[in-house]
């Protein structure tokens, strides 16, 4: 491909951008667009079981076979997870890959959520906006010469002010790569959150256990696309009666720059929304 993207997704815990981005970079990869999954955590203290430091080699693990399954990059910061701060070490660090991997594009949470580690992943990687373009700033590091676009992932939350989309990404015809990069990080989607859950049943065998997580996944994409059926079909051009089974969803940043409508077209396979060329 001429001029590849390049894609930085932010998510707190080894598992996050699967949940909310797994199809689109599915799709991405498969365009030739670089993309890059970064835990800003290295999940040390999510499981009722596993001792933290044994966790943390297999969270790595789970998590660069997801990027095996999606064709991606994949990283594991150090910082441990219900400990994340928003100080000026992990701003140096984000400030710092954001210019190793020049990207054109960052998501990441939005600021309001219910996890702090959400939270913050969200703040700093908002404070390194624009201070990735400044040169005395990290100054061993050549500084980028413009400002990425910036997306936040979708949620639920509705205060202050719920998600509200400006770009969507179909995900029906990658919905099975979804499915089974979510698979990888077993610890997790197969016990730790439904433990956290309240003991939800998880099949033993492998085929039902995929079919327990097709299931929940398909649930998630239906829901949401539930929550935005005419932002969808203005995105997408469908006619009414047309319908999509699964989306994935991203909401503009202010902080970043716009992208030009080519590249957004090139990225989300439709024109900026007309809320997203006022940004």
């Amino acid at each position: 491909m001429t001029n590849p993207l390049r894609i930085l997704v932010f998510g707190a815990h080894p598992d996050d951008c699967e949940f909310k981005c797994a199809g689109s970079a599915a799709r991405w990869s498969k365009a030739g667009h670089v993309v890059r999954f970064v835990s800003v955590t290295d999940g040390r203290n999510g499981h009722h079981q596993i001792e933290p430091d044994r966790l943390v080699t297999i969270r790595s693990k789970e998590a660069a076979a997801a990027a095996g399954v999606l064709g991606i990059e994949s990283e594991v910061l150090p910082f441990p997870d219900g400990a994340l701060e928003p100080n000026l070490e992990l701003r140096r660090e984000i400030i710092r890959i954001e210019r190793e991997f020049r990207p054109d594009v960052i998501m990441t949470h939005r600021p309001n959520d219910y996890h702090p580690d959400h939270r913050y992943t969200s703040q700093v990687v908002q404070d390194s906006a624009y201070m990735v373009t400044v040169p005395h700033v990290l100054p061993g590091i050549p500084a980028l010469r413009r400002n990425p676009a910036i997306f936040y992932l979708s949620d639920h939350f509705q205060r202050p002010y719920p998600f509200t989309p400006d770009a969507i990404v179909p995900i029906d015809d990658v919905l099975d790569a979804k499915i089974d990069a979510l698979a990888c990080h077993e610890s997790q989607v197969f016990e730790w959150i439904p433990y956290i859950k309240g003991g939800n049943e998880v099949p033993d065998e492998a085929t039902e256990r995929r079919e327990w997580l097709a299931d929940w996944v398909s649930g998630e994409g239906r829901h949401l696309v539930s929550r935005f059926p005419v932002t969808i079909r203005t995105a997408l051009d469908m006619k009414s009666g047309a319908r999509v089974e699964g989306i994935e969803a991203f909401e503009a940043c202010e902080y970043g720059s716009l992208l030009s409508p080519d590249d957004f077209r090139r990225l989300f396979g439709h024109a900026p929304l007309p809320r997203q060329s006022s940004v």
